[in-house]
């Protein structure tokens, strides 16, 4: 059969030995992409890895009048009063319940609007109802706390209407009891919204014809999303839990500095806040980096753990 040009073409293609392009000629050719990192890479090696060359100072009892070289050396000194410190006790214990709280709560919240708004008819609803539920996202932490304050604080809305009422004005901005749910709540208003466009860009992957041939099999709305929805996004549900257990020791210092004074230590201390306040205010620099570095290895840990479980259970990971 005679061949034609194409099929010429990629035969010879084939045939071709492979030659080698060395790493400077592929980088050049390359290069306007490098360009374009260029701003990235440099920002991570400025903020991200120069800075780990400090954690030396959790092995010494640094003094920034002395800085690195002529600050006394302590060895493990620092990480055996880690372990003994009953201030770390508490700030762990809170760390851990308030996350711990974010996980079961707020992390499936995103998922159900996501799945809520893929299932409306309507495009101009859907769009109206995402852009108000990712809005607060953009709002700073500081606003968001005093708009909290104004509805549930002490001189705030709902007080003032049982005190009209004639009812007992409620303790909620003030109490411990209800700090660490109202943290959640506040987390889930804030960040639920944004989360939804992740899973929202997840489910327009699914085929369609899978939902038409189980409306043909007499499957209703809920098996629909059970059997369909759910798997089809549950890589994307692992990623996401993967990347938030090694955030676990992380809970946000803003939110909980700004309401730290009004329930006290006891309640609101986590790993963030005790950092600062030992380290910066108190200046027990080498401590409170110890302290850093052991939740950073922490988190390290738990990460590369929740990854290799993902990938034992038939999911991609992150690597």
């Amino acid at each position: 059969m005679k061949q034609t040009v194409s099929q010429k073409k990629a035969i010879l293609r084939e045939t071709r030995p492979t030659v080698k392009v060395p790493l400077w000629q592929r980088m050049w050719r390359e290069r306007w992409i490098y360009l374009l990192i260029t701003p990235g890479l440099i920002y991570f090696v400025v903020f991200q890895y120069l800075p780990l060359l400090g954690n030396i100072i959790a092995f010494q009892d640094f003094s920034p009048y002395l800085g690195f070289f002529d600050s006394p050396w302590v060895g493990l000194a620092n990480f055996v009063h880690l372990f003994t410190d009953p201030d770390v006790g508490i700030a762990i214990r809170n760390t851990l319940i308030i996350s711990l709280l974010q996980i079961f709560f707020a992390f499936p919240l995103p998922i159900a609007l996501a799945i809520m708004l893929n299932n409306m008819v309507s495009d101009k609803a859907r769009r109206f109802l995402q852009s108000v539920l990712y809005l607060p996202h953009f709002i700073s932490w500081v606003i968001i706390i005093s708009l909290f304050q104004q509805i549930l604080g002490g001189d705030g809305l709902i007080n003032n209407f049982i005190r009209g009422t004639g009812g007992k004005p409620l303790d909620i901005m003030s109490n411990p009891d209800f700090f660490k749910p109202l943290v959640v709540i506040e987390v889930m208003w804030k960040d639920s919204g944004w989360g939804t466009i992740i899973f929202l860009a997840a489910l327009t992957a699914i085929d369609l014809s899978l939902y038409e041939a189980a409306v043909i099999d007499g499957a209703n709305k809920w098996r629909r999303i059970w059997h369909i929805t759910l798997p089809g996004i549950r890589s994307i549900i692992i990623l996401l839990l993967v990347l938030r257990l090694g955030t676990i020791l992380n809970t946000g210092f803003e939110q909980i500095f700004l309401q730290r004074n009004a329930v006290g230590a006891d309640a609101a201390e986590v790993l963030d806040t005790f950092v600062y306040f030992r380290g910066i205010q108190a200046g027990d620099w080498g401590f409170s980096t110890a302290v850093g570095l052991v939740k950073g290895v922490v988190g390290l840990v738990l990460i590369l753990g929740a990854n290799k479980l993902a990938r034992r259970f038939g999911e991609e990971g992150l690597f």
